[in-house]
């Protein structure tokens, strides 16, 4: 099954061979700085096998980003600090060996046209409006970590960029 977003982007839904769930050992970062989003959205894809960081702070994710390099980001755009733009931005500017490759869905409210186009460009591959379903969710952390372990397999240093579509 398929899953578009706004902006046309296709999220196919990934198989679960030998019967495990699809995110089992993906290292995500999830950065929100509402905490019952935060935690649901942890404890949601944790259940799905994820091993889920959860930060409130671009500046924390950053750290994160080039401490640990999670195979996935999901990052709010209206954080306290610094917003996701400054986040993604400071990410792509990293070299791929500190995580400045690592697939990322931006995860907003701000949910217009204009938004999701200023997402994709600034270096966000998927933009999610909120709110969004958790099977939602699950789609874009797997189709994001998969697109990172292809291009780690392949030894590329980027990863595919889906625009918007008019």
């Amino acid at each position: 099954m398929d899953t578009e977003d706004r902006v046309g982007t296709r999220v196919e839904r990934a198989a679960s061979p030998g019967g495990l769930s699809r995110l089992d050992g993906v290292r995500v970062l999830v950065v929100e700085s509402e905490p019952q989003v935060l935690e649901l959205v942890a404890d949601a894809l944790g259940q799905c096998g994820a091993r889920v960081t959860a930060v409130d702070s671009a500046v924390k994710a950053l750290d994160i980003i080039k401490r640990e390099k999670p195979d996935a980001l999901l990052s709010s755009l209206s954080l306290p600090d610094k917003d996701g733009y400054w986040l993604i931005r400071e990410v792509r500017s990293l070299p791929p060996a500190q995580g400045g490759d690592i697939p990322a869905a931006a995860f907003t409210g701000w949910t217009t046209v204009e938004h999701q186009r200023n997402a994709l460009r600034a270096g966000f591959q998927v933009h999610i409006a909120k709110p969004a379903d958790l099977e939602r969710l699950e789609d874009v952390v797997a189709f994001l970590s998969q697109a990172h372990s292809g291009t780690a397999q392949h030894g590329a240093t980027s990863h595919p960029s889906h625009g918007a579509q008019s």
